[in-house]
């Protein structure tokens, strides 16, 4: 996904990411938050079609459809999206690209070793660089460039403008070890994420000075070091093109030229089409013409799908009536649109001819589509009310609609900071707990919102309230009135005794008509009395009436003088406790615990929490209404207000499979009382003037994975903190919902040497992310790339960085095709 640029001062210290039992309650165990092992979890294979080397063919051409042209070629600056990243792979090192399992692997190409060899006082990692490794003008790599970068970036010098900075700042010094191949890093505090560094790695010609930083690499790289180098830039043309670089030392490039080619999502199956393309992202529409071609390819039978396809031999007949008809105007229509018709026929049967050269390889992408609930302000502010959001979802479903279409394995994402495959994985939903209707809306009524609610009046309790002086002003004016009223009939009295023995008539006949009006009202009041009464008593959870376990006997409540306060129901108190319970349960020490027992008013959990009767302190006070029954339909209310969210999606082409997924998740919180007002809004401006403004209240986005949770997912789930001029401060945590603690989680595990205990602390602050419901991750988004059937080592790459030097043609006589046919 494209970034939005954040305003300067909020990412001084962060990376950018080129980028949610019988009884009372069910109570998930956290096996996903535990310590004692680690989930076996299989992400999806790579998709590439690989063939050993000596398998393919030296030369050729290959054009890469990238969504835009990259509008800097500097990673580190804001405005770098994914087209720097694929381009900057091919010309810059990578020290610790990730491997297929979306692990850091150590890149002998540019590293003979790189260790941590010092812990106490300090943390000292020794790069050991590779000997043959250049610059494409021979400077060898080394320390300097180290010390270059490391100053761009650490954040001291604001005359740099960029984007990512953790992890630079935690630098003491950076020296040379036994020899110009040697370079000593020395860190003031700890850091964990140490081999997220120098990755990718500029020379110092271009992070030695702000000026050569900010504005030299946005459209050029005189000076690189991978297996291509930069040859042009052509906006006119709209590509980058790259040729295999003389002075790389490792394995040689297949390919004489790589060019990337910006080409947007909605024009690709007409590029592939017409060869201008080889390799490209599709959407499932372009993957299903790929498809059908293949099919159609081998049957030899005409086309059943395109233009005209679903015309009736019934409309044909009466088309063709029209056309031979003795009516000209209209024979003249009708020949018309048949002729457009047979030439969009012929299109579609040339296009899908030349689409059979194609394959579309899939993969998992290492991406993540969750649904975000902006927990500033509204009904989403408390965070019962996107618990029961998130419990009203049915994940699984989700998943299903979008995946298994594409025959990929279709289960829903189990946690934010990691994906299935990734060391550390573990599925933290627990947490939160699973799909259940009956304790969403448990949660919604403890939140206040009801049946009816919507057409209560808000009450007004604060002295000299706007409604208090509207009612004195009211009142002054009827006075008023009455006066006037009195006035006029005493001057009509002087100067008429017969009118006013009329009026005296006509006022005992008001009055008797008063009185006839005032009984009618008396007896509907009686009546409205007592059906107030048994509906007040209906759907309440009444102390010493719920045959409670250990109860004394019932006796029949005063109501004419018992106090109603609203508290939790039974499930949304249960459930409130548990997941305090739950998420601490994943903690070293027991602070959570002793804090979750507060925060319920209790010392422990005993063991009532487990029988059938509930959890203690469970049990409403009278007049707390009962939970909507499932089979209420209508949206809740709460002072005069219907619980209404306003859910925002992008209005492109390419996003009808994620409002899809907008409208199934609408209709599912219609079960529960919510509604939804859906806004669809241009693909450019949904994430900038949207989601990063906070102008939602639910929306679907992603996030990209990373092999660095602790440095990469701390600014996504930071609390938002008040800036000095009242404005929050929410980093990339667009959701707006953060704790203290889950920020601790992090800076402990960001800190924490031993792998295996920072991934710990991240399933921890997993949990903690799953409780605050203001991301639920949904599913892992799917990667779709049509590929050239020829080319090998090139495709669906799932975690992995691509091998570019390893990418060609298996036919010799390929090279070039498809991409000159119509030459």
């Amino acid at each position: 996904m494209s970034h939005v640029g954040v305003p300067r001062g909020t990412v001084r210290k962060r990376r950018s990411l080129a980028l949610l039992t019988a009884g009372v309650l069910t109570i998930p165990a956290l096996a996903g938050c535990s310590s004692d092992s680690e989930e076996t979890s299989r992400g999806v294979p790579q998709d590439i079609a690989p063939a050993a080397r000596d398998r393919v063919a030296d030369g050729s051409t290959v054009n890469w459809a990238v969504d835009a042209m990259p509008t800097t070629l500097n990673a580190f600056q804001a405005d770098a999206d994914s087209a720097t990243t694929k381009i900057t792979g091919a010309l810059l090192p990578t020290l610790f690209p990730m491997d297929a399992a979306g692990q850091p692997k150590l890149n002998p190409d540019y590293l003979e070793s790189a260790k941590i060899i010092e812990r106490e006082p300090k943390q000292v990692v020794l790069y050991k660089l590779n000997q043959q490794a250049v610059w494409s003008d021979g400077r060898e790599i080394g320390a300097p460039d180290f010390v270059a970068q490391w100053r761009a970036l650490s954040g001291k010098d604001s005359a740099f403008w960029t984007a990512r900075n953790a992890g630079y700042e935690r630098i003491e010094k950076i020296e040379r070890g036994a020899d110009d191949l040697q370079v000593r890093v020395t860190f003031a505090k700890p850091y964990a994420d140490w081999r997220s560094l120098f990755s990718p790695l500029y020379p110092k010609e271009i992070t030695g000075s702000p000026d050569t930083f900010n504005d030299g690499a946005r459209t050029a790289l005189k000076n690189t070091a991978g297996p291509f180098q930069l040859k042009s830039v052509s906006k006119a043309k709209g590509t980058v093109t790259l040729t295999r670089n003389p002075r790389w030392w490792g394995d040689k490039a297949k390919l004489d030229t790589l060019v990337f080619r910006a080409v947007a999502p909605k024009d690709r199956t007409k590029a592939l089409a017409d060869g201008t393309v080889h390799i490209t992202d599709v959407d499932a529409t372009t993957a299903d013409r790929i498809a059908l071609a293949l099919r159609d390819g081998s049957n030899g039978q005409p086309l059943t799908h395109g233009p005209g396809a679903d015309l009736t031999p019934a409309a044909a007949l009466r088309s063709w009536a029209l056309a031979h008809g003795s009516d000209e105007e209209q024979a003249e229509i009708a020949q018309a649109a048949r002729e457009k018709n047979r030439k969009a026929v012929v299109a579609y049967g040339a296009e899908q001819k030349a689409l059979r050269e194609y394959a579309v390889r899939k993969s998992l992408e290492p991406a993540y589509t969750q649904l975000a609930l902006n927990g500033e302000s509204g009904p989403l502010a408390d965070d019962r009310v996107r618990r029961a959001v998130a419990r009203a979802l049915d994940r699984q479903e989700l998943a299903e609609t979008v995946l298994k279409p594409l025959g990929l394995p279709a289960k829903p994402l189990g946690s934010h900071l990691a994906l299935a495959g990734q060391p550390g994985y573990k599925d933290g939903s627990g947490a939160l707990g699973d799909q259940n209707t009956k304790e969403a809306q448990a949660l919604l009524a403890d939140a206040g919102w009801t049946q009816g609610g919507a057409a209560e009046k808000p009450k007004d309790t604060k002295a000299g309230s706007e409604a208090e002086k509207k009612a004195d002003k009211d009142e002054a004016d009827k006075k008023k009135d009455a006066e006037s009223t009195e006035k006029t009939e005493a001057d009509e009295k002087k100067t008429d005794k017969d009118a006013k023995d009329e009026e005296k008539a006509e006022k005992e006949e008001k009055k008797a008509d008063k009185t006839d009006e005032d009984e009618e009202k008396a007896d509907r009041a009686a009546v409205g009395s007592d059906d107030s009464t048994a509906s007040r008593a209906e759907g309440l959870y009444i102390v010493g009436q719920d045959d409670k376990p250990g109860a004394g006997p019932v006796q029949a409540p005063d109501t004419s003088t018992a106090t109603h306060v609203l508290a939790p129901s039974r499930a949304a108190a249960a459930q409130s406790l548990a997941l305090l319970r739950q998420a601490s349960a994943v903690s070293e020490d027991g602070t959570t615990a002793e804090a979750a027992s507060k925060a319920t008013g209790q010392d422990k959990a005993t063991a009532q929490d487990k029988q059938p009767g509930g959890a203690a302190g469970a049990y409403a006070p009278l007049g707390t209404a009962a939970p909507a029954p499932a089979s209420v339909k209508g949206p809740l209310g709460k002072d005069g207000k219907t619980l209404t969210l306003r859910f925002v999606l992008p209005s492109g082409t390419g996003s009808q499979s994620l409002r899809g997924v907008g409208e199934r998740i609408a209709a599912m919180l219609e079960k529960i009382g919510i509604g939804t007002e859906i806004t669809k809004v241009p693909d450019e401006s949904y994430f900038k003037d949207h989601i990063a403004s906070g102008d939602y209240d639910l929306a679907l986005y992603s996030w990209p994975a990373t092999a660095y949770p602790a440095t990469d997912g701390r600014p996504i789930y930071a609390k938002p903190e008040p800036a000095t001029d009242g404005s929050l401060l929410v980093e990339q945590n667009y959701t707006r919902v953060g704790t203290d603690h889950i920020d601790q989680l992090f800076d402990r595990a960001v800190a924490e040497l031993d792998e295996k205990a920072s991934r710990e602390l991240m399933k921890q602050a997993d949990a903690r992310i799953w409780a605050a419901a203001g991301s639920i991750p949904l599913f892992q988004r799917p990667q779709l790339v049509a590929v050239d059937k020829k080319l090998a080592n090139v495709g669906a790459f799932g975690f992995a960085a691509p091998r570019y030097q390893d990418i060609g043609f298996t036919d010799r006589q390929a090279a070039g095709s498809p991409a000159d046919r119509k030459k």
